[in-house]
């Protein structure tokens, strides 16, 4: 692979820049089964990955490879529909380098979603659980290796990678619109195979709430590079040994889906109170 990882995702920015010059102030990474989110974008232009510049080539089904710029009301969003993940053989920095590119791109707010498995006995399948805090239990960190100071530093705070004022935020539009949402801490491990029911309890143990295989590092990548990050959990099953029946990887998608709509009404409603949260910092 040629040149630096700072021209890479510099290169991979003008390319989209070519296709659409449009600035996005927000950014939306879609988990499994979600992809019902991106009908509410408006005048979208939709660029596959396999024609981005370094972009990997997503795998999973449920994850169709494609970036949607477009907008929410007035707020240009760029939307990643499918996410890479550590378990299918890819380096953290190819996982983590989309979310890269759209700190290039301008984007000052991320969102990561995800469908994952519910922990905690409040979280039924089709739960929404805004993630407070995670465990990173991958066994390994995206930062590892050089640091590239000009993304950001070397040894990053992550007190509050999820940002309590976006969380507040969805919080009250979640109100607004008779939404109950939940709260918790969010376990992320390697997969691709899910947990035992041994590792569920360790987990419950440890206080996390939901499980799954992504997200963590696009949000440690994010606030590297200064973004702010509000990270969601579609909670598409029960976890191993919590649950009455093996799990399959359908059954997520067929809840994501289910819960999609809903998301997709919240979001909605939060991606334009964002701008306003964007003039109270300037």
């Amino acid at each position: 692979m040629t040149g630096s990882l700072y021209e890479r995702v510099h290169e991979a920015a003008r390319f989209i820049r070519e296709r659409d010059p449009m600035s996005p102030e927000v950014g939306l990474v879609l988990g499994s089964g979600l992809g019902v989110v991106t009908d509410m974008l408006s005048e979208a232009v939709v660029i596959e990955y396999a024609e981005i510049p370094f972009f990997p080539t997503a795998t999973v089904v449920g994850h169709p490879g494609r970036l949607w710029l477009g907008s929410v009301g007035t707020t240009p969003l760029a939307v990643l529909h499918g996410r890479f993940h550590y378990y299918e053989g890819y380096s953290m920095e190819e996982v983590t380098f989309p979310i890269r590119v759209l700190g290039v791109l301008g984007v000052r707010y991320l969102i990561v979603t995800n469908a994952a498995g519910g922990i905690a006995p409040r979280l039924s399948p089709g739960s929404l659980m805004l993630i407070a805090d995670h465990l990173n239990l991958m066994g390994v960190n995206p930062l590892r290796g050089p640091n590239e100071e000009r993304f950001g530093p070397r040894f990053l705070d992550l007190t509050t990678v999820y940002s309590p004022r976006l969380r507040a935020l969805a919080r009250e539009v979640a109100r607004d619109i008779g939404l109950v949402v939940e709260e918790g801490v969010y376990a992320a491990v390697s997969g691709p195979s899910y947990e035992t029911p041994a590792e569920v309890r360790m987990l419950r143990y440890l206080g996390a709430d939901a499980v799954g295989m992504s997200t963590v590092p696009e949000a440690i990548v994010a606030q590297h590079m200064g973004m702010e990050v509000l990270g969601i959990s579609v909670i598409a099953n029960r976890a191993a040994g919590l649950a009455e029946h093996p799990l399959r990887h359908e059954e997520v998608l067929e809840a994501a889906e289910r819960a999609g709509r809903r998301l997709a009404e919240w979001l909605a409603r939060l991606i334009p109170r964002l701008r306003t949260l964007g003039e109270e910092r300037s």
